[in-house]
């Protein structure tokens, strides 16, 4: 996942958790086509759940056009995007991870602290990516970028 959690083999042996970290692999290289590759045809990211700025619906992104769509507006925004994992639980086909999702764009940096919840179905792609975090509550931790 990221230098700052805590990965055991046990742990990287969890479907849900490995596409986790892939998922979380694929954005900080800014992969775009790895990251769509993660998911299923029909697969859905919420991110953050409900109505945002985002997803002004609350409705999420449905299907890799629609997540493809999610990730222009987004991902390819920010100039980088770290993921402190502090935690991770995995059961069933499903993971939470729980930690800091560090975005810089330009001269800002801001941290959404939150639950990432990723589901996987039999094939091990991504079902749905249900992001738990505020955008008021991350906008408050805007400060400016580390050289």
């Amino acid at each position: 996942m990221t230098e700052t959690s805590t990965e055991t083999e046990t742990q990287t042996e969890h479907p849900a958790r490995a596409a986790s970290g892939a998922s979380m692999a694929a954005v900080r290289a800014k992969d775009k086509q790895a990251w769509l590759a993660l998911f299923a045809e029909d697969g859905v990211v919420e991110d953050p759940v409900g109505p945002s700025v985002f997803d002004p619906a609350g409705e999420g992104h449905h299907g890799r056009q629609a997540i493809s769509e999610f990730w222009d507006n987004t991902v390819a925004r920010a100039d980088s995007i770290e993921f402190i994992i502090r935690d991770s639980f995995a059961c069933g086909g499903e993971c939470a991870n729980v930690g800091t999702i560090r975005s810089t764009f330009g001269d800002s940096t801001m941290d959404a602290e939150g639950v990432f919840v990723y589901r996987v179905g039999d094939d091990g792609r991504i079902r749905s990516l249900r992001a738990f975090w505020e955008f008021d509550r991350a906008v408050k931790t805007v400060r400016p970028a580390r050289a």
